[in-house]
């Protein structure tokens, strides 16, 4: 089924099935190999058959089964004959990682994570349904839509120096309020400055290795330093939007006549109304995740400063793991602008981009890779080999292998605490059967997985850190 091109590249071939117009590419180890269920290469084939689609529909390492694409897909389409597909973004639109590094070591910290660990969980609202501490109005909502991080610090949350350090400065253009429906409003305007439930976190961390002690200095980290990880995305208003849109792009289907293998490709031919009316309110979820996780970013800080007054934190880097981006691209030779779709796969550009900070541009953008709760998380760097291989796309955490379902049969939430608890890991949770779901055992090992794109070139490993609290929805 799947041929071996060399170490970490495996390929489908075109003549896998019927309707196939690139080949797939699958970025595993072989000790990962085993743990990629069938179903996620039938959807890498799946997306494979989509009109406009260049080069390879491809999977990450960390790659498992999602909507329609699989969850550590990517794929780029042709803005001439090619579709966007909600399918190729998910329903969390911009679920991505914020990373701040401190001043401060952890063995100043580490007597106080419990009570660190206690006060983040009550400034920042977290799990299911939680309401956020603002009350914007509907003009606020609309704004935050349009600008994003900086409609954040606009308000008094975080500083202008951030924006710099953040994927698009926080704010992609083209956001269209218009095509935000009442619900989706509704559902996001209490919950801008929340956590969420599920993967989501918020880890004081330790850097535990230096890989590269070039870039680690560019990016501000250095070996027994605490560092804050932020992993939310867009809420209730993101999954709204994709709820939505996916009605209307199920219906473009049958208008434009195409033909897909699996109804959870919904997808518009990219200049039609339907596609441009979808990337607009994907624009405006996008934005809306970017604020949000700068309002959480302030009041991190704000714990932080109450108990180490000259305590710092600053933005290291922002990565968006599911959103479809214009970029121009290399194909076969020729520069062209394409529609590339990553969802659970991060940005890892290279020092050849413009798009990375100036700050970072002679090595490459920070490309963070979260671990699962109790397991190492990653940062990297971006490389200009990633724009040959992956069009500058990279892994975006360990990956499922256990269902959330059977995880609560397998595991009991207070075991996991107690384990956790053992290896000096404090987490607060809002309920026992969140620690279950996310258990570190049903997620693939982090290391394993970093060491396909690293060892690949596409993003170079430069530091290891390692939870010592976290606060979950």
């Amino acid at each position: 089924m799947l041929n071996k091109i060399e170490d970490n590249i495996y390929e489908l071939p075109l003549d896998y099935r019927p309707g196939m117009r690139v080949p797939g590419r699958v970025f595993v180890s072989e000790a990962l190999l085993g743990m990629v269920e069938p179903g996620t290469i039938e959807q890498v084939a799946n997306v494979a058959s989509l009109p406009g689609i260049v080069k390879y529909s491809m999977a990450m390492p960390d790659a498992h089964l999602g909507y329609g694409f699989p969850i550590g897909g990517v794929a780029a389409f042709r803005e001439d004959g090619g579709v966007i597909s909600p399918g190729g973004v998910g329903f969390d639109i911009n679920c991505g990682v914020r990373l701040l590094r401190s001043n401060l070591e952890a063995k100043t910290v580490q007597p106080l994570i419990s009570v660190l660990v206690d006060a983040l969980f009550e400034a920042v609202p977290s799990g299911v349904g939680a309401t956020s501490r603002l009350h914007v109005s509907d003009k606020e909502l609309t704004d935050a839509f349009i600008d994003g991080a900086k409609w954040a610090v606009g308000q008094g949350y975080g500083v202008e120096a951030d924006l710099a350090h953040c994927e698009e400065n926080g704010s992609m253009n083209g956001a269209d309020p218009s095509q935000v429906s009442i619900k989706a409003r509704k559902r996001g305007r209490p919950q801008l400055g929340t956590l969420g439930s599920g993967n989501h976190f918020l880890e004081i961390q330790r850097v535990d290795e230096i890989y590269d002690e070039v870039v680690a200095k560019r990016f501000g980290l250095f070996k027994g330093q605490i560092t804050v990880m932020i992993h939310c995305g867009s809420r209730g208003a993101g999954h709204q939007i994709c709820t939505d849109h996916l009605e209307v792009l199920s219906r473009a289907v049958h208008k434009y006549n195409i033909d897909i293998p699996d109804k959870q490709l919904a997808c518009a031919p990219l200049g039609t109304p339907e596609a441009e009316n979808y990337f607009g309110a994907m624009v405006c979820a996008a934005n809306y995740a970017w604020a949000n996780r700068h309002i959480i970013a302030h009041w991190t800080r704000e714990v932080f400063e109450k108990y180490f007054p000259d305590g710092k934190l600053d933005l290291v880097y922002d990565v968006a793991h599911n959103v479809a981006k214009i970029e121009e691209h290399d194909v076969d030779g020729v520069r062209e602008r394409l529609y590339v779709h990553r969802k659970g796969a991060t940005r890892a550009f290279g020092p050849s981009r413009s798009e990375v900070p100036d700050v970072y541009r002679d090595v490459g953008q920070p490309v963070l890779i979260p671990g699962s709760m109790g397991t190492a998380s990653y940062v990297l760097c971006g490389k200009d080999r990633a724009m040959e291989v992956t069009f500058g796309s990279a892994c975006h955490g360990a990956g499922r292998i256990m269902s959330r379902s059977q995880a609560k049969r397998t595991f009991a939430g207070q075991d996991i605490k107690a384990a956790l608890s053992a290896q000096g890991i404090k987490v607060k949770a809002t309920h026992p059967a969140m620690l279950a779901e996310e258990a570190p055992q049903v997620y693939k090992p982090s290391n394993e997985v970093v060491d396909v794109v690293h060892n690949l070139g596409i993003a170079t490993k430069v530091a290891r850190l390692m939870p010592l609290g976290v606060s979950k929805g």
